[in-house]
């Protein structure tokens, strides 16, 4: 068995030499024949016709030159060129296909940049735009509030009260010694006291005491700040009826002799011997039954 795969393995070797000359032969046939000269040297003339025209090459019945015959070794060679040339063909396509693949991308890398660029311009430029606006914005509202704040001077000087004006007039001194023609201070100032008191700390409205006591709206305002520039009443601006005035609130009830009616103080048999340190059952205001029934009647007809 072992002696057949040897004899096969000689003759395999025997073919692959054979096929190796063979290729040398070919190779060896495809060279140029050298041009046969003649003994002087010179190229031996081509062969021609007895008219002397050279021999026409063969033609089909076409008409057209024959083909030289191409052997084995030749079929190879163009084979392999074609090949060769095909491959080329390829790889220049392929390195073509490379460069367009890689223009492409430095064209999207370069268009991404260029869109970055912009969008950062424009964020920018809406930055600015916002800045400008906020900016247009403040200004406009300090704009507003400054003539908002110019428009109230203006409705509070156009509604200062007559009280104002006198304020702004005169000084705290002169306002303190006002005096009315044909009036006595004292005893209409007691009058307004007791007339204001009534209303407690309800108050009472400026216009309707100087409805009361029949005055001008300039006395009537001169006799309250004189009032309260001496601490009897006080004064808050309201707004009533659309128009601006004061209510008056007392601050220095008035003496008054009715509080005094039915004491019994002024008619007490032992009111010598009384005195605020004597100590029970001696005579004392502090201890005083009499004292104490008659407060109780006149709070009970105060309430009433």
């Amino acid at each position: 068995m072992a002696k057949k795969t040897k004899n096969n393995e000689d003759k395999d070797e025997i073919k692959k030499q054979l096929a190796r000359l063979k290729a040398q032969l070919d190779q060896q046939s495809k060279k140029e024949k050298p041009k046969k000269v003649t003994k002087s040297g010179k190229e031996k003339p081509k062969k021609v016709t007895k008219s002397g025209k050279e021999k026409p090459k063969k033609v089909t019945k076409s008409g057209k030159e024959k083909p030289k015959k191409v052997t084995k070794s030749e079929k190879e060679k163009q084979k392999k060129a074609a090949i060769a040339e095909k491959e080329k063909q390829k790889k220049a396509a392929i390195a073509e296909k490379e460069k367009q693949k890689k223009a492409a991308i430095a064209e999207k890398k370069k268009q991404k940049k260029a869109a970055i660029v912009e969008k950062k311009k424009q964020k920018k430029a809406a930055i600015v735009e916002k800045e400008k606006q906020k900016k247009a914005a403040i200004a406009e509202k300090e704009k507003q509030e400054k003539a908002a704040i110019a428009e109230k001077k203006k409705l509070e000087e156009e509604q200062k009260t007559e009280d104002e004006k006198l304020v702004e007039q005169f000084s705290d001194e002169q306002i303190r010694n006002f005096q009315i023609e044909k009036m006595d201070m004292d005893r209409i100032t007691n009058k307004v006291c007791e007339i204001v008191a009534t209303f407690e700390d309800e108050g009472m409205l400026q216009t309707d005491l100087l409805k009361k006591l029949k005055l001008s709206s300039r006395d009537c305002s001169r006799l309250a700040l004189r009032l309260e520039r001496r601490g009897l009443i006080s004064r808050e601006k309201i707004l009533q009826k659309g128009r601006w005035t004061y209510k008056l609130i007392i601050e220095q009830t008035p003496i008054s002799l009715e509080s005094l009616q039915n004491s019994p103080c002024l008619t007490c048999p032992v009111e010598q011997k009384c005195d605020v340190e004597n100590v029970h059952p001696e005579p004392s205001p502090l201890y005083c039954q009499l004292i104490e029934d008659w407060v109780i009647t006149e709070f009970s007809k105060k309430k009433q």
